[in-house]
């Protein structure tokens, strides 16, 4: 609600602040203005979303998010088109989506498995607050910082692109495609981490170090896997995705190709030192899995304010590949440090079931006139 308040009052403001044009202002200002109203649902659509997986309902959560995700798709053309709403259109069809989706995870709450709502599920609690404020600052950082991102760019590319041949709407606007391809991929590769958070803490927790290990490199070799299938297609067919999204002129075109080459080259780097954030907040090392979900994006940020000095407006995309090298480097040495604690602490459960068959013997002799009975598992 807070939100909303602000967006109404200031939001042309606003719009302007991330990098919004004469071109483009009443085109945004249209949009927003329909979208900020559905905002507290599409919130609390998504926490409950998140709230339904871990109830043991996945299944029931994708459907109510696919739901929404085809009824905006469907929707779209019907409002833009044939009910001639332009791009108030595509706003409405936004909000009528994300509302279904609402509607269906509310509907969940009368048949959950494990708990159930009452008033006294909304007084805060602050021991749960404080452990989940702790395992969830990654994922928040990792959010915000695309937030940031896209908006310190946004103002980079109004600024240099303006002193360009291409002025300031080409840059903008081919950078809007990027990212939207760029956070496809990302998205992919941060729900097979996330997918892999409860079968990762359950074994970590109950100490099975070695399928931690397994599925840390499960992790990463799917995520290699779509990452390259993906560079290599940005790479070799860059044009084809451009038009996705609709192409203005040769000028814009030609700009267009050049920068998806140089933004997601190393997109590879990108979601393998993402997912290992991810990971390390699945095993609960918030302290180093916080920092590491931020590093990428603090360099880029230092970069795209650096790089474009000396080369121009195609420098705020050349900030992205540098960033990359420098965050896998740094992740590789904390993931190469975890392996071997992981190791350590396999090899003592090792030693601590180490016994051989006579030692169980005796010992089991020894105990039994006490009652005692064991077994030693690995």
């Amino acid at each position: 609600m807070i939100i909303i308040v602000i967006s109404y009052l200031w939001g042309d403001n606003l719009l302007r602040l991330i990098g919004a044009t004469d071109a483009n202002l009443s085109l945004a200002h249209d949009y927003g203005f329909i979208i900020y109203a559905m905002m507290p649902l599409a919130l609390v659509q998504n926490t409950l979303a998140s709230i339904i997986r871990a109830d043991g309902s996945p299944r029931y959560a994708m459907c109510a998010m696919l739901v929404g995700a085809v009824l905006n798709i469907i929707g779209d053309p019907v409002a833009i088109f044939a009910l001639g709403l332009e791009i108030k259109g595509a706003a409405y069809a936004t909000i009528l989506g994300q509302f279904v989706s609402f509607m269906i995870c509310v509907l969940y709450l009368r048949r959950s498995k494990t708990f159930k709502i009452s008033l006294k599920s909304f007084r805060p609690d602050a021991g749960i607050l404080k452990r989940v404020m702790a395992l969830g600052t990654s994922s928040f950082l990792t959010q915000l910082s695309i937030v940031v991102i896209t908006v310190i760019n946004n103002i980079l590319l109004v600024k240099y692109g303006a002193a360009s041949a291409y002025g300031a709407d080409i840059p903008l606007a081919a950078f809007v495609v990027i990212m939207k391809l760029f956070q496809i991929v990302l998205n992919i590769a941060i729900g097979i981490a996330a997918g892999a958070q409860p079968i990762v803490g359950y074994n970590y927790g109950a100490g099975k170090y070695d399928r931690v290990q397994e599925l840390l490199k499960l992790i990463i070799r799917w995520t290699v896997i779509v990452c390259v299938i993906c560079t290599v297609l940005f790479e070799a067919f860059p044009l084809v995705f451009i038009r996705m999204f609709g192409a203005d002129g040769e000028l814009y075109t030609r700009f267009a190709v050049l920068c998806l080459r140089i933004y997601l080259s190393l997109i590879v780097f990108t979601c393998v030192q993402k997912v290992c954030a991810i990971f390390l907040q699945s095993i609960g090392y918030a302290k180093a899995a916080a920092p590491l979900s931020v590093l990428r994006d603090v360099l880029l940020i230092v970069f795209s304010l650096i790089v474009p000095i000396f080369g121009g407006v195609t420098g705020i995309f050349w900030a992205a590949p540098i960033a990359d090298i420098i965050a896998i480097s740094i992740t590789g040495v904390v993931m190469v440090r975890l392996w071997k604690t992981l190791e350590r602490k396999k090899q003592q459960n090792l030693n601590r079931c180490s016994w051989t068959a006579k030692d169980m013997v005796y010992l089991q002799a020894e105990n039994k006139s006490k009652g005692i009975s064991f077994r030693c598992s690995r």
